[in-house]
């Protein structure tokens, strides 16, 4: 009696481990027979997608094309349930169980099948791995300091606040955002584009959890008098990808939301998650792996900025404990990865630090990720921290930049927000290139149609100020010697010009009217310039 009891128990068992239904991602070896054609996009891509391909001279290859659908049906004819494709990895998300997955492993097309998720699909929609370093006090009044630190309140002033640019946030749920008053001229004026929740595979973003609304509320709110985000009139697509438990599933839905909002035609990608370790320990990423190429979600966002958008990310709050380093995807090639300051500037001590596996400089920059000025889901003010809260400042810079410059690249926004950052001469594995601003940004780029190294102007001077302008601002001093016609000695300055005061202003109102010369040393170049004073 005791062996058929033992028996029965066993087989009870195999049972139940054969019917434990799993998420898997399947691979496929091709897309032949697609009815898909590069030569007519727009069956799979928006005239937006199109648009910003053409203005960035990117050529659709197969890779573009979506997912053979005849493949995917037959996977569906097994009894495996079929969820989101992905047309840059060549595969589908499906759930099923191993018997069945047997099935879906024996079709002809199929090259691999890798578990991402044990379970059934969740209905949850919560992250826990996001650390929220949340100011418990009553509610405080909006620090604008986050916008001024780097140059936003400039950039408002001169009208760029997103017009005509396209936001995807990926998050782990907007709760309020559809009922707070500080959200409300997005939906009035028809800036929410597109809502999916990749969890639920179904539009409700706006439950689950509050982090996505407080990175959204710096980007996207507004409260007259009370309350500006960085780019509050830019059109948002707000995507749900984080689920209840951690496990790589979330990367594959990242990567999903990823093409979509390639497919939108979205132009930047603000992405406040990060990814190292899983509730299943096998899943978890080595420091070692932080190589540019190999966590799927860095392999996305590497995908993602091939595209022509730009991807910005929090570089993680990993700073104070054993991993210390950034999470994926801040180890991708070309997406800026956002650190955390204080209001004083310097380095928060949450905040995740470089290098990476291959040696690159991270994080890219820094912003405010100290306190942050926030909107709640209640419509009130608060604050938060994290690199969360960082990341969605430097994707506001971004946004009035390319309003400012809508004929460049996503590289050329990329370069101009770091090679004119406040350490770009010295980057370092704390800040890396240090604090963007839009000033900097474009003396930068407006330094890049200078023919001469070192100029001095206009000439004559009709006020009692100059201006020295260089092409490439070094970190050594500048040295500035001026004479009278007659050659005599009548100043000598020692300056420090970086882009955020290039060109620089030269006070000469302590000069009689007159002809003078110039002299600007800086490096290993030296301009002497004659100028007339009026």
């Amino acid at each position: 009696m005791l062996r058929s009891r033992l028996v029965i128990f066993c087989l009870l068992v195999s049972a139940t481990a054969q019917g434990q239904v799993n998420r898997y991602f399947i691979s496929f070896k091709d897309k032949a027979g697609t009815p898909f054609s590069i030569t007519n996009p727009s069956q799979f891509l928006s005239q937006k997608s199109i648009s910003r391909r053409q203005k960035q001279n990117i050529i659709l290859t197969e890779e573009d094309l979506p997912v053979n659908p005849n493949y995917v049906a037959q996977v569906k004819s097994t009894g495996a349930s079929t969820y989101f494709t992905s047309k840059w990895f060549n595969g589908v998300l499906i759930e099923t169980d191993e018997a069945t997955l047997a099935s879906v492993n024996a079709l002809p097309f199929v090259s691999a099948s890798i578990l991402v998720a044990p379970g059934s699909k969740l209905t949850g929609g919560r992250v826990s791995k996001i650390k929220k370093y949340k100011n418990s006090s009553a509610d405080q009044p909006a620090n604008q300091w986050q916008l001024q630190q780097i140059g936003i309140d400039e950039m408002q002033e001169g009208g760029y606040i997103g017009e005509g640019i396209s936001i995807a946030v990926f998050d782990s749920g907007f709760i309020g955002v559809n009922v707070s008053s500080p959200f409300a001229d997005l939906f009035a004026e028809n800036r929410v584009k597109q809502t999916f929740n990749f969890v639920k595979n179904n539009s409700g973003v706006y439950t689950a959890d509050d982090h996505g609304t407080e990175v959204l509320s710096v980007m996207a709110a507004y409260a007259k008098g009370t309350y500006t985000g960085g780019a509050y009139k830019a059109d948002y697509f707000l995507y749900l990808t984080e689920d209840v438990s951690e496990y790589r599933v979330e990367e594959y839905n990242w990567t999903f939301a990823a093409e979509r909002a390639d497919s939108a035609g979205v132009d930047i990608i603000n992405s406040s998650l990060g990814y190292n370790t899983f509730d299943d320990s096998s899943m978890d990423y080595k420091t070692s792996d932080l190589d540019g190429k190999t966590a799927q979600v860095t392999k996305a966002a590497r995908k993602a900025i091939e595209k022509g958008m730009l991807v910005v990310c929090s570089a993680g709050n990993e700073g104070s404990n054993s991993w210390k380093l950034v999470t994926p995807p801040a180890d991708a090639v070309g997406i800026l990865a956002i650190g955390s300051i204080n209001s004083v500037g310097n380095l928060s001590s949450f905040s995740s630090k470089g290098p990476t596996a291959d040696g690159r400089i991270k994080p890219d920059v820094v912003a405010l990720g100290s306190g942050t000025s926030i909107i709640k889901p209640s419509g009130s003010l608060g604050s938060a921290s994290g690199t969360s809260l960082a990341s969605p400042l430097v994707a506001s810079l971004a946004a009035g930049v390319w309003q400012a410059f809508p004929t460049l690249s996503a590289q050329e926004i990329y370069d101009a927000i770091v090679m004119s950052a406040s350490l770009a001469s010295a980057p370092n594995n704390q800040m890396g290139y240090g604090t963007p601003h839009f000033r900097a940004i474009v003396n930068y780029l407006e330094s890049l149609a200078e023919t001469d190294v070192i100029s001095v102007y206009p000439n004559p001077v009709t006020g009692d100020r100059f201006e020295i302008r260089l092409k490439q601002p070094l970190d050594s001093p500048i040295h500035v010697l001026i004479f009278d016609g007659s050659g005599s000695r009548v100043a000598e300055s020692t300056l420090k010009i970086d882009w955020a005061n290039n060109p620089f202003e030269y006070d000469i109102s302590q000069f009689k009217a007159g002809i003078y010369f110039v002299r600007v040393t800086s490096g290993n170049n030296t301009a002497t310039v004659r100028i007339v004073k009026l």
